[in-house]
């Protein structure tokens, strides 16, 4: 199977996402800040494009050589319902370039930028619901302050839409101290004046630290989704269930061993593989004949000769209903 046929069984080929109305999403913009409160929905922007749409977007390092400073990005996703954290999530970002321009489109105010795929992409949730990400810190334009967009799709009937800013003191010190690269100086914006913040900000405030390694900046923020700690269940969720149970493996966080747990409600066959976190097939398994009931796999990495390491694992079974697909993080804990 290749790189866009795994993707398609995140349910991210051939299944649009559907968002609730946004009244669903909408969280009140106040000033005072508590624990899981629904991360308010927000406009996806002129310049979305589809991340599903393409195989390129699966990966950590979003940056392709662009220029800017270097930001290490946390996105902690929680469910609303128990504030617990949401595993096996996909969390799309993307944002502009140090000079204000996004990849994908070619307008006016966006020009020569067809066809490019930079500062876009999409991580699923560990075991803790995070994601992490590498990129630069996105410039500004007219009209709107520094951001970040962002999607959390939590199953093929429910994403969550939004955008995260920063202090404004902070991100101003780090254009200026940085001018030679982000040369249209500080962001003029305040959030009252920026037509998406405006109303509030304080539940997309991500936090901005000096990363003295990198020279850069580590940057994270807690958003809370409808749910309760677990992947919600869309109608190809609901079609897979019906078929085959996907456990998490156990031990996750693993060092050197794990296993994963599959319960077949029906024979078929059935194909274990193991992608790397920039999307490439590292692993696979092909199980010819599987007899309904459980099923343990054991995976030892050093004598498959494999990495410890983070992976994206992925079970598709095939039996006399159709082809189906589950798709869980495999974490790795350091020694």
């Amino acid at each position: 199977m290749n790189k866009r046929e795994f993707l398609k069984s995140l349910g991210v080929l051939g299944a649009a996402s559907v968002l609730p109305s946004p009244g669903l999403l909408a969280a009140p913009k106040n000033d005072e800040i508590t624990s899981c409160v629904l991360i308010p929905s927000e406009t996806a922007g002129p310049f979305p494009l589809d991340l599903t749409a393409n195989t390129t977007f699966f990966r950590q390092d979003i940056r392709e050589g662009k220029a800017g400073v270097q930001l290490n990005l946390k996105l902690k996703i929680l469910g609303l319902g128990n504030c617990l954290p949401m595993q096996n999530v996909r969390v799309n970002i993307w944002h502009c370039d140090k000079d204000g321009l996004y990849s994908g489109y070619s307008q006016t105010n966006n020009p020569g930028q067809a066809g490019l795929t930079y500062l876009r992409g999409y991580q699923i949730t560990d075991a803790n619901g995070e994601v992490n990400f590498i990129t630069i810190f996105p410039g500004w334009y007219t009209g709107r302050i520094c951001h970040i967009h962002f999607q959390v799709y939590v199953s093929s009937s429910y994403s969550a839409v939004s955008q995260l800013t920063f202090d404004l003191t902070a991100k101003n010190a780090l254009y200026t101290s940085n001018s030679g690269v982000y040369t249209k100086g500080v962001d003029p914006l305040t959030y009252s004046s920026d037509n998406i913040f405006s109303d509030g900000y304080q539940y997309q405030l991500a936090t901005l630290t000096p990363n003295s390694t990198t020279g850069g900046y580590d940057s994270t923020l807690e958003v809370s989704v409808q749910g309760n700690g677990t992947v919600g269940f869309g109608q190809l969720e609901k079609q897979a269930a019906k078929n085959m149970l996907v456990g998490q493996n156990y031990p996750n966080p693993y060092t050197d061993k794990t296993t994963l747990p599959i319960e077949l409600l029906l024979p078929g066959d059935v194909t274990i593989r193991l992608y790397d976190l920039q999307g490439r097939e590292c692993y696979r398994k092909n199980m010819y004949g599987l007899e309904a009931g459980k099923h343990r796999i054991e995976m030892n990495f050093a004598e498959l000769d494999l990495a410890t390491s983070t992976y994206a694992w992925q079970t598709e079974l095939k039996n006399a209903n159709g082809v189906f697909h589950d798709l869980k993080l495999i974490t790795h804990a350091s020694k």
